[in-house]
């Protein structure tokens, strides 16, 4: 089973994008943090998958996927997402530095993580 981690402290989003996940892609297990320092906790190895808000207090997305890559999380296994806009993200973690950086809110997004979803839930499928 494709597992999934997303750490943001937006409530509402993180429950709008869980559910999304569990209603679209069933095969996949999806884990939620709201809290940034609490998800530092749930960060594994075995992971398929992480989706690391940018902006959080205490503890802003950046930090997080530095500490996940010293754990040992392969980079090309998280995504960043943000308020900012395309070009700010793609300026600030150029290409290779996480699987993607995405917008939350720009549609056109929402077809990069649905291809990601989809690719998770053929793996876990076999």
């Amino acid at each position: 089973m494709g597992k999934i981690l997303i750490i943001d402290d937006d409530e509402s989003f993180l429950l709008l994008l869980s559910s999304y996940i569990e209603h679209y892609y069933p095969r996949l297990d999806v884990q939620t943090c709201k809290n940034p320092l609490q998800g530092l906790k749930s960060m594994r190895e075995d992971l398929d998958l992480m989706i690391i808000d940018l902006e959080m207090p205490h503890l802003d997305g950046s930090k997080l996927l530095k500490y996940a890559a010293e754990k040992g999380i392969n980079k090309n296994r998280i995504i960043l997402l943000s308020n900012h806009d395309a070009d700010y993200l793609h300026n600030h973690f150029p290409m290779g530095t996480c699987l993607a950086v995405l917008n939350k809110f720009e549609a056109g997004q929402k077809a990069v993580l649905d291809m990601i979803f989809r690719s998770l839930e053929k793996k876990a499928t076999g």
